[in-house]
């Protein structure tokens, strides 16, 4: 596979990934309007912890689907859920309604996820895979930079309701190119993976019990999670502690979106001359510095704003390096079961997220610490669980 120019179907897995990430940056500039409007405060953040709790639930079920039947019936099926959804919580009438929509939209949302992991699997070496992931982060990379500065104008102009009608749009033009341009990359002719409750879960048994799998896995999920610590503090802690309006707000997430763009594409770049675990271990090793930065900072109470600023951005932009190549490692000996494989690696990186959501809404006391020490531990974890792995095998 040529890396040098961007083929068309790592723009459309590309598309596909940047559903559940458009998902969440698009609306975050609108968390106090949706607050205002509902008098609900407290439980806007319950929003985002529904979409990524149906996220991880509807990953476990494509995965072993389309390891049976194909890559695209289940995009067919999740993306059509995905866009009702959409319109769902578009005209939802309470928080409550809004929750339960967010639930199920993660539940469509997430077919694109999963399967386009598999996808890259299906034709790639796994040296191959590790460039194509950080080609994906290119293209999916754009919907964390435009979404919210799309967002806050949306939300400026028209209102917060309108955002969820993009995304009925997006989802639709997703559905209509699988179906028209994407080939099904998975031989399903031997009928290997028959698709039986006790099958799969003796795959998913299997794979929790290979434990280089699980080390990349893991090294993964902790870094993403403190991303996710990122995404869901951020609004608070930007907006309303420092005082940054919704549509600086984009900029500055835009920003660290930016970062991580440019640190996949180096990624890229060094993979020509470095192994990926090499890639791997720099990764992990800056995202446990800045997390750890972030985390002392606050506990001094000397986390200035544009410290925060920094080590949030150090933080994002390692993830250019840890999320291409630790997918790429785990999923180089998995084969025919790629499907189930990435299946069980964003289900586990959206579980552990949603739990460090949780943790931060019942931690919150109106500063920047929660988001801080959250980051702080994943960053150091994640390095941690990698190095010791790394001297386990040495």
């Amino acid at each position: 596979m040529a890396m040098r120019t961007l083929p068309g179907w790592i723009v459309l897995m590309g598309a596909l990934t940047a559903v559940g990430p458009l998902s969440i940056d698009l609306y975050l500039p609108a968390f106090p309007a949706i607050a205002a409007e509902f008098r609900a405060t407290g439980a806007v953040e319950l929003t985002l912890a529904s979409f990524f709790t149906g996220l991880a639930l509807g990953q476990l079920f494509y995965g072993p689907v389309s390891d049976r039947f194909g890559r695209k019936p289940p995009l067919y099926v999740g993306l059509a859920l995905f866009v009702v959804a959409s319109f769902g919580a578009a005209m939802a009438g309470s928080i409550e309604a809004l929750i339960g929509w967010r639930f199920v939209q993660g539940l469509g949302g997430c077919a694109g996820m999963v399967i386009a992991r598999a996808v890259v699997r299906d034709r790639c070496t796994p040296a191959e895979a590790a460039r194509a992931f950080s080609m994906l982060i290119l293209v999916m990379g754009l919907a964390p930079i435009l979404a919210p500065l799309l967002g806050g104008a949306v939300v400026t102009w028209t209102g917060w309701r309108t955002l969820f009608v993009l995304l009925a749009g997006f989802g639709a033009l997703c559905l209509v190119l699988v179906w028209r341009q994407l080939q099904e990359s998975h031989d399903t002719s031997k009928k290997t993976h028959p698709l039986r409750l006790g099958l799969v879960l003796r795959d998913y048994a299997a794979l929790f019990a290979d434990k280089s799998f699980m080390r990349y896995t893991l090294t993964s999920s902790l870094a993403f999670t403190g991303m996710f610590a990122y995404i869901a503090g951020s609004p608070h802690v930007l907006m309303q502690l420092h005082g940054i309006s919704p549509q600086h707000y984009g900029w500055f997430f835009g920003s660290n979106a930016l970062g991580l763009i440019a640190a996949s594409q180096l990624n890229a770049r060094l993979l020509r001359r470095l192994d990926m675990t090499v890639l791997l271990q720099r990764g992990v090793l800056a995202a446990a510095l800045a997390g750890a930065s972030l985390a002392l900072l606050a506990l001094a109470d000397v986390l200035a704003l544009p410290l925060l600023l920094a080590g949030l951005f150090v933080y994002i932009s390692s993830l250019g390096f840890i999320s291409p190549n630790a997918s790429a490692a785990a999923l180089a000996t998995q084969g025919s079961k790629a499907g189930t494989a990435s299946a069980l690696m964003g289900a586990l990186q959206f579980v552990m997220a949603t739990l460090a959501g949780a943790s931060m809404s019942l931690w919150h006391d109106g500063s920047a610490l929660p988001l801080a020490v959250v980051m702080g531990v994943c960053g150091a974890g994640a390095w941690a669980l990698h190095r010791s792995g790394a001297a386990h095998t040495a």
